[in-house]
């Protein structure tokens, strides 16, 4: 998705609406036992950077899962609305938000090393295992 356009959605029940313009199109699939537990299966996100705009924000409630990071949801239908990186308040939102998800392309996965036997994805993608992910992440010594 350009710059220029705005990726606009809401949660199951509409009384939370997002909308960015830094929406990636780039999916990606998060097999950690935290974002599982969350949702019953992997989490597919978009990253939408720190541009992330809601109405209805007395509908949303945060839950800290982490020291690094926080998860909101709608406390009126319950759906998930984001995580977030608490230091540079980097958004990824789950893909199913958005209206329109055309041009698309999944191609990432992480924490694939938790991911469990029973699931498989067919796309050929990016695997990262945790201790990669987290390297991301870590300045060199």
């Amino acid at each position: 998705m350009s710059n220029l356009s705005i990726a606009k959605g809401s949660c199951l029940c509409g009384a939370v609406s997002v909308s960015t313009t830094s929406m990636s199109n780039q999916v990606g699939a998060c097999h950690c036992s935290m974002c599982r537990n969350w949702g019953g299966g992997p989490l597919l996100v978009v990253e939408c950077k720190s541009d992330v705009n809601f109405s209805g924000e007395e509908n949303i409630t945060v839950y800290q899962s982490s020291e690094w990071a926080e998860r909101g949801f709608c406390n009126q239908c319950g759906s998930h609305l984001f995580y977030k990186f608490k230091q540079n308040n980097q958004y990824f939102m789950p893909v199913g938000l958005f209206d329109n998800c055309e041009g698309l392309v999944f191609d990432h996965q992480v924490f694939i090393d938790e991911k469990p036997e029973y699931y498989c994805f067919a796309n050929s993608t990016k695997n990262l295992t945790a201790a990669e992910l987290f390297a991301q992440f870590t300045p060199p010594e």
